[in-house]
């Protein structure tokens, strides 16, 4: 198959490279080398003492320019499998896959260029005389095990990137050094946030004061909206007996990420992985009637998953997860109102740090393996078109995302593109016919007749560890005044003003507002840029003349100087921005 797009480019690329890679290092053996988002990679199996470096890359970035100069074409073929073993005898990752194609009945192609041949489906361009040998660059080195499975064997993986033109690439290796300056993970360190130990454990974040202020103003936002549409505050325990999950079917379906606990007596357990067993729980105490019609619970709790730790990271990917968790039970009837309430809900949550929705993926199920999920086909079919026809009504681009369901209901993921122009899928609805169906979950109707409910599952950030991953970066930590973990610190200019500084941060404090006072023996100079790299909101400089005058002067991070303003006006002035969320 030849095509002449992007795709094409950068799996001929990915061909190039280990060309480079063999003429440098010919006993390494060959794994995989697909296209990816911004470019591509190529996993080799390098000799015992051979580890690439990154005068490695350059030495393979110089080849594969000399390659794309030599107007290389790219010619496929198919091949049996006879004449495919016998072209990659030495190669052991190619005869894997080979014998997997042929078990599956794939047909097999392979592809040559110059010299060099590999296995591979296609997709390439016609000649290297189609690519910009500036539009392309050798990025990093990483570890990926065979087939992503840590049993197998540790292979040494090369990303590429690679784009149409030179600017291409250079706007985009911009946009990813700004993206390393944004790394939650520095900035979380900066700006004292979170923490993690060795003695706690991987994926175990802690949350320092400053941190824990974030997260509870993230958590009352939510609440704030929701206590608007009649939410009620639930609490539920951290532990759970087997028998809910074996009712509701996680035991079953989720048994590898269950953190599962036997008991002295021999009693099993499980860490909850999520809420909404529970939450079952609390609807079905008493029974309802259709007056009491819908029953919105909600809270903000952690629950925990065993993920591997290979795939552990940051705040992105965590083994305590803190989810902004609630479940609506409602009538059929009711179903549109409820969801398009909570879809308010994140347009005006996400609306207030900038973040975009361009559109949402309607995630669903993959009919080819309904093993992996709860319920019928039939059951599953209503409860997509039911979604499909509520997107359609928003009025909001959607893709819809085979197998991407969980396993007890499709879902709508929105996908919310921060302020580098990536995307991030954020927060999420789901339908779920099935639980009330598992739990028999009823209300009476106006005829007195049982009628089966229905559930709606509803996270705004999802996991609140992995929002404020993606808030860091999308706003580079300066959180709006609202949000800060400090909204003011208090500079005096020497010791003489201490004492009058002292009066202004308690005034502040009692007002409400979470201040700082630095009277450290620093000079003002220093003062000023630890309060700028601590990206607090405002900064107020006290000096002989503020203390004569019992004022103060302020100063914003973005919007520079404000002026002289006595403590009472700069109060009103913080107090009426955090209102506004401003």
């Amino acid at each position: 198959m030849q095509t002449n797009n992007l795709s094409a480019i950068r799996h001929s690329l990915a061909h190039l490279l280990a060309m480079a890679v063999l003429e440098k290092y010919p006993e390494a053996k060959l794994a995989i080398g697909p296209v990816i988002e911004n470019g591509f990679y190529y996993d080799f199996d390098f000799p015992v003492g051979v580890a690439p470096t990154p005068d490695d890359l350059k030495e393979f970035q110089k080849t594969m320019r000399k390659l794309v100069n030599k107007e290389l074409p790219f010619v496929g073929k198919e091949v049996d499998m006879v004449e495919a073993r016998e072209m990659f005898a030495g190669e052991p990752y190619k005869l894997e896959l080979i014998e997997e194609f042929a078990k599956d009945g794939q047909k097999l192609t392979a592809y040559t260029s110059g010299e060099f041949t590999d296995l591979c489906r296609g997709g390439h361009i016609e000649n290297t005389s189609e690519i910009d040998a500036g539009a392309f660059m050798l990025d990093r080195i990483a570890g990926a095990y065979w087939r992503g499975d840590e049993k197998n064997k540790m292979l040494t993986r090369i990303y590429g990137l690679a784009f149409n033109t030179k600017e291409e690439l250079a706007a985009h290796v911009a946009r990813e050094e700004e993206a390393r300056k944004r790394d939650h993970r520095k900035i979380g360190k900066e700006l004292d946030l979170f923490t993690f130990s060795p003695l706690v454990g991987a994926g175990l974040p802690l949350w320092t004061p400053k941190g824990a202020i974030l997260r509870e103003q993230l958590d009352a936002f939510v609440w704030e909206l929701r206590r608007a549409r009649g939410y009620q505050k639930v609490e539920i325990p951290h532990i759970t007996k087997k028998d809910l999950y074996e009712t509701s079917g996680h035991w079953e379906k989720f048994a590898d990420e269950l953190f599962k606990v036997t008991t002295r007596e021999g009693k099993e357990y499980a860490l909850k992985p999520m809420n909404c067993p529970h939450h079952t729980q609390i609807f079905d105490r008493k029974p309802h009637s259709y007056r009491d019609m819908p029953q919105r619970y909600a809270n903000t709790t952690m629950v925990y998953r065993d993920e591997q730790s290979g795939e552990l990271g940051g705040l992105t990917r965590v083994l305590s997860i803190t989810q902004d968790d609630a479940h609506v039970f409602c009538r059929q009837s009711q179903l549109k109102e409820e969801f398009f309430a909570i879809w308010d809900i994140i347009d005006t949550f996400y609306g207030a740090f900038g973040f975009t929705f361009e559109k949402v993926h309607l995630s669903f199920h993959d009919p080819e393996h309904m093993e992996k999920y709860l319920g019928t086909e039939e059951m599953w079919g209503d409860a997509e078109s039911v979604l499909r026809e509520m997107a359609e009504e928003r009025n909001v681009p959607f893709i819809e995302a085979l197998g991407e369901a969980a396993l007890y209901g499709p879902k709508v993921d929105f996908i919310a593109k921060d302020s580098l122009g990536r995307e991030h899928q954020v927060a999420t609805i789901q339908l779920d016919m099935n639980l009330p169906e598992r739990f028999d979950l009823f209300c009476t109707n106006e005829k007195g007749e049982r009628e089966r409910i229905v559930m709606i599952h509803a996270a705004i950030m999802g996991s609140l560890e992995r929002f404020i991953a993606v808030l860091i970066e999308h706003l580079g930590g300066n959180f709006p005044l609202w949000l800060s973990p400090v909204q003011v610190v208090v500079i005096p200019v020497g010791e003489a003003q201490n004492e009058y500084s002292q009066n202004v941060f308690a005034t502040l404090r009692e007002a409400g507002i979470r201040a700082e006072v630095d009277t450290s023996n620093e000079g003002l100079g220093k003062k000023v840029r630890a309060a700028k790299v601590g990206k607090i909101p405002y900064y107020i400089v006290v000096g002989g003349k503020e203390v004569e005058s019992n004022t103060v002067t302020v100063e914003h991070r973005d919007k520079g100087k404000v002026g002289e303003k006595t403590v009472e006006e700069f109060t009103l002035v913080v107090l009426e921005e955090t209102k506004r969320r401003g």
